[in-house]
This record gives structure tokens, C-alpha cells and sequence, in this order.
């Protein structure tokens, strides 16, 4: 680990947090080693992203930051919500994934992904005094602010 500029951690989206991972994450802890982390098999029975991410707060100790949020789950997944541009990604079945759309965001998630996203640019904003003065004085974060603020 000591040699690693950065991790992704995968985890299960019906699984969640296993105890390989744990292992995995007290140790890039020690070596301080930036993560990313990637909830997969969203298309499963039984996935449940808000799960895998609560499980990583109680089980980790870590504070996920959501860049995207799923739209569906199980069956009815279809993409997800780009949590910087604002945007659904949806991805088309006839190609298995391999094409995809920029959209926009369901009416139904609107709410939630306009909560998510002022999670996500207040964790940008404590990046740097500069970004944090933006942000309390509610001038809005560039998207490029926002991603050099999250890395």
C-alpha cells in the first residue's frame, strides 16, 4: 500500500461492506492512501446503494461523498444521476450499456439529486479556505471547482 497513489474500492451493491474490505480500508487508513469508492451490481436483487453507502459510515468510519446517485435499482436500474453537471446518464439496454445518453434528471429524483448535490459541493468546499469562503458566501462552485475540491 505504501506505494499507491490512490485505491478504488469496489463494493457489492447487495453485499455491501465485507470483511476483506474493512481489512483492505484500516489499512489504506495507515498508509493514508486517497479512495475512491464504486458500488456495483446495481441490477441485481437486492441492491441498495444507500445501504452499501450507510454501511460504509457505521462499518468503515468513512464519509462517502455520492458524485452520482442510482437511478432504480434491480430491474428497473437504468442509470445514474451525475451529481456535478446535473445530469441523468442513462444507459441503452439493446447495447448492454455500452451506449449511453446524457438526460434530464427524472422528475422524481429532482429533489433528492439537488440534496445530494449540496452534500457533495459543501464536502468540495472544505477542500480549501478559498472554496469554503465561496461557498459560505453562497457564490456558486464551477464544476471544475467542485471536482479539484472532492480530489
Amino acid at each position: 500500500m505504501r506505494v499507491l497513489d490512490g485505491a478504488v474500492m469496489v463494493y457489492d451493491s447487495v453485499g455491501g461492506v465485507q470483511p476483506q474490505s474493512e481489512t483492505v480500508w484500516r489499512q489504506a487508513n495507515k498508509y493514508k492512501v486517497p479512495r475512491l469508492a464504486f458500488v456495483n451490481k446495481m441490477d441485481r436483487i437486492g441492491a441498495d446503494f444507500f445501504r452499501v453507502r450507510k454501511m460504509m459510515i457505521e462499518r468503515l468510519k468513512a464519509n462517502p461523498v455520492p458524485i452520482v446517485i442510482p437511478i432504480g435499482a434491480e430491474d428497473h436500474f437504468s442509470g445514474v444521476v451525475d451529481l456535478v453537471r446535473m445530469k441523468a446518464i442513462l444507459w441503452d439496454e439493446a447495447s448492454q450499456g455500452m451506449n449511453f445518453s446524457f438526460e434530464e434528471i427524472p422528475a422524481e429524483l429532482r429533489d433528492s439529486a439537488q440534496e445530494w448535490r449540496e452534500n457533495m459541493i459543501e464536502a468540495a468546499a472544505e477542500a480549501s479556505e478559498e472554496l469554503m469562503e465561496k461557498y459560505l458566501n453562497q457564490v456558486p462552485l464551477s464544476e471544475e471547482e467542485i471536482v479539484h475540491g472532492l480530489r
